[in-house]
């Protein structure tokens, strides 16, 4: 089992000021350890990286509401990052993992707590396609409480399920662009279907994960720059159905982003503030704080 590093250690001050109300709508709490003990089946094994130092990150970068996605090291526990919510009920909300004999009442209480949605894994290095059924009976499951459902793709896995997606019952939020890789263009088949996906009224995707899916270093002019483009032109699929998070703290990413720098790409996706308030704060408003 591998150990990842932790996040940047002195993140800078972006010079793009966020608008009031800015929703970072993917970023993870990973413990304390010894308070909420990661998932024995884990893939690596992460530095705690807790919710008092992922709300100083945010007061830097000046982000006002948390959207926090339950990773795969904590598997279906979801303690850490509710806990984190109950500190900020107002401005927090949840992605939560969980198994399929989780009740009705299970998730009656998660809905209290401030959940919003079941997060799925599909990528490889994380185990793989979860069962599809169980997928479909967990939607079907979530739909009276009006959530939605969270993928985390590889870019061939949109190529795969497409059928799949095309059966879902509620909304469904596609995770870092699909991850499809700036160094197979924006004119790659799993970013065409990701674009025609986005026709879709259910289809939601977040333009996170440059720093994922770059070919670019950081220290090769603006970093991940490179990965604006695929940006934009989701931003232009679908300008209603779009949302960004910094994905703090950074697991399994090649190299550690300063999160500064990745606030100050938001001007490159997107020079029209009016696109860039529907982004950051009226598209997660209504998702997440719909009621």
């Amino acid at each position: 089992m591998k150990s990842i590093p932790p996040p940047h250690p002195n993140p800078s001050r972006p010079a793009f000021r966020l608008p009031a109300g800015a929703c970072d709508a993917h970023c993870h709490v990973f413990g304390p350890g010894d308070v909420f003990p990661y998932a024995d089946d884990r893939r690596y094994t992460p530095p705690d990286a807790p919710a008092a130092r992922l709300r100083a990150l945010h007061a830097l970068l000046g982000i006002d509401r948390v959207v926090l996605v339950q990773a795969s090291v904590h598997g279906h526990d979801n303690r850490a990052m509710l806990a984190a919510i109950a500190e900020s009920p107002d401005t927090y909300r949840g992605v939560a993992m969980v198994g399929a004999g989780i009740t009705d009442a299970g998730l009656k209480d998660l809905h209290t707590a401030g959940v919003r949605a079941v997060r799925f894994n599909f990528v490889r290095h994380l185990g793989g396609a979860p069962d599809l059924p169980t997928v479909l009976r967990m939607a079907e499951r979530i739909r009276p409480l009006g959530w939605h459902l969270v993928l985390h793709l590889d870019a061939e896995d949109l190529l795969t399920y497409r059928g799949f997606l095309d059966t879902l019952p509620v909304p469904f939020v596609i995770d870092h662009m699909g991850r499809t890789m700036v160094e197979h263009g924006t004119g790659q088949q799993a970013f065409a279907m990701l674009l025609d996906l986005m026709q879709d009224a259910r289809a939601w995707v977040k333009v996170s994960g440059a720093e994922r899916i770059s070919q670019a270093l950081s220290t090769q002019g603006p970093p991940y720059a490179d990965a604006a483009p695929f940006a934009r032109r989701l931003i232009e699929a679908a300008p209603d159905r779009v949302l960004w998070g910094t994905d703090w703290p950074h697991p399994n990413v090649r190299e550690m982003p300063d999160d500064g720098q990745l606030v100050d790409l938001l001007p490159l996706f997107a020079d029209d503030p009016a696109l860039l308030q529907k982004l950051l704060v009226d598209n997660p408003t209504r998702l997440y704080w719909h009621d």
